[in-house]
């Protein structure tokens, strides 16, 4: 999967991720391979990303994410790693 995480500031990009991790409104959820397109609210939390068999770890501060494709885009007010 591709996973595109977008602030005000910056974007990042990473290609060959496996899962994707995120912190919900109302909790987390997971993404992998294949998921059903999607369009949902983010809370406050950590993140989780792995990528080429590294585990990441982030915090984001709200934001949207939109999973189309295997295309996955987070739009944030902030991410740090």
């Amino acid at each position: 999967m591709r996973v595109d995480i977008i602030t005000p500031e910056t974007e990042q990009s990473w290609d060959q991720v496996s899962l994707l991790q995120l912190p919900g409104a109302d909790g987390l959820f997971e993404i992998l391979k294949g998921h059903a397109p999607l369009i949902s609210a983010l809370g406050n939390g950590k993140a989780k990303m792995e990528v080429s068999g590294e585990t990441r770890h982030f915090i984001l501060k709200g934001g949207v994410v939109e999973v189309l494709n295997d295309h996955i885009k987070v739009m944030t007010e902030s991410c740090e790693e």
